[in-house]
């Protein structure tokens, strides 16, 4: 997930990971071969082809060096990336690609809150990759998120985003509460209700002007996430109101609320990159790519007072992530699949966790030194290789559905609103319902 994506976040820089190794031209090129040699007849009249992805925020590939390296061990592809900010600005236009059946790229980002709509709707618009791309190298959760009912599979898995829990170890000193790692996950093991019951012991002690949380509505997020049934069912229909997940999530949002235990602040907003520069907020529920977040915008002065740990409960939830897609309709699909293939392997996946802290989906990359050895000196070098691989293989197969995002998002809004407004629970969940509703029809 990146900061322009729908629900979520990614930084502008990314938090330096500390490994003990470093990735090289061989391991690079033990993926890159098989299939290499493609004979496509829809190359340039020179033989030299240009490959376009077309994605969003930020993918990690130019900054882990990955489309020069595939340049250099495929001399006759150039490869180009076209990057849209946002992704709420992106997916429409991809949605207008794919009815026109025009502009799309070579390879095309689609993002885990849409994906399902993109199987149910649009899947004979896309390569099926199951026969190029091993799936079960991938989380089985991820693998299945990009499976079409008669089995085609749409998309190759790029980053995930297991949940842990950020906060500020100084904070926590001085409001009295635990500060190491493995006493703060002990804290909040019972779940997300004893993470409440330690923002009210953080609140009775804090520091002046400090508050537990950033949002009550990043902490929904999270208890969602950690259910196998979230916003539909399996047969499609939406069951939002009725699911438990949801239910426990908006409640204990409310509770938050009423109980002012967060700074009630929208996350990725300019409030919240103002909080975390002054150092305001306590706790951040926080997925793989969070981390970058907290130290491009809390700076220099809370180097190493962050540290991170397990998230509450004992069960794994997941928040963000996406998936390479090669469209039909491009002249050069095989070449395509075989740089899907490539970028989404265990060696380059590994590269672009070291160079902007996006986890892998694919599960061979985390027994490689780059990732299964990976600390964050900003968060007191915390063992997040270790913490998000763990966190990572024990998410629960959740279901997915066509309007997962518009959902998360309305739902957010009006935690917000409670936070922020003063709004009473049960007028904002009639009035979140009410727009969902409308919008998904």
């Amino acid at each position: 997930m990146r900061i322009t994506r729908t629900g979520g976040g990614r930084s502008r820089r990314a938090a330096v990971l500390t490994t003990t190794s470093v990735l090289t031209a061989s391991a690079l090129l033990l993926t890159a071969c098989g299939g290499s040699d493609s004979d496509s007849d829809a190359k340039d009249s020179d033989g030299k082809i240009t490959l376009t992805v077309a994605d969003y925020g930020q993918f990690g590939y130019k900054e882990a060096g990955l489309f020069e390296k595939y340049h250099e061990l495929h001399p006759n592809i150039t490869v180009k990336e076209e990057t849209t900010a946002n992704e709420q600005d992106y997916y429409p236009k991809l949605l207008q690609q794919l009815n026109t059946g025009s502009g799309l790229g070579d390879v095309v980002g689609v993002e885990v809150a849409r994906v399902k709509e993109v199987v149910d709707t649009q899947a004979a618009k896309f390569v099926d990759l199951k026969d190029s791309i091993d799936v079960s190298q991938w989380v089985d959760w991820k693998a299945k998120q990009a499976t079409a009912a008669d089995g085609k599979v749409i998309g190759a898995g790029t980053d995930i985003g297991p949940m842990s829990l950020c906060y500020r170890r100084d904070l926590f000193e001085k409001a009295g509460l635990p500060t190491d790692r493995e006493d703060v996950a002990e804290a909040v093991a019972g779940g997300w209700e004893d993470y409440i019951k330690l923002g009210e012991q953080y609140k009775a002690k804090a520091a002046s002007g400090t508050f537990f949380m950033d949002s009550a509505s990043a902490m929904f997020n999270g208890v969602v996430s950690s259910s196998e049934q979230q916003y539909y069912d399996t047969d499609g229909k939406a069951i939002y109101k009725d699911s438990p997940g949801v239910q426990e999530g908006w409640d204990l949002a409310a509770e938050v609320a009423s109980k002012k235990l967060s700074q009630g602040l929208p996350q990725f907003q300019d409030s919240w990159e103002a909080a975390l520069r002054k150092g305001s907020v306590a706790t951040v529920v926080c997925p793989a790519w969070m981390a970058a977040q907290i130290e491009t915008y809390s700076g220099d002065d809370y180097k190493g007072k962050w540290d991170i740990t397990s998230a509450p409960g004992d069960t794994a939830a997941n928040w963000g992530g996406s998936f390479l897609t090669v469209p039909e309709s491009g002249d050069h699909t095989k070449e395509a699949t075989e740089l899907v293939k490539w970028l989404t392997a265990p060696e380059q996946q590994a590269a672009v966790f070291k160079a902007v802290g996006i986890f892998p989906s694919n599960q061979g990359a985390y027994e490689l030194p780059e990732v299964k050895n990976a600390t964050l000196p900003y968060f007191n070098d915390a063992p997040v290789g270790q913490i998000y691989a763990d966190e990572a293989k024990t998410i629960p197969v959740a279901v997915l559905g066509a309007k997962d995002g518009v959902i998360k998002d309305t739902i957010s809004t009006q935690i917000n609103n409670m936070e922020q407004r003063g709004t009473k629970p049960d007028e904002a969940w009639e009035a979140a319902t009410e727009t969902i509703d409308k919008a998904i029809g």
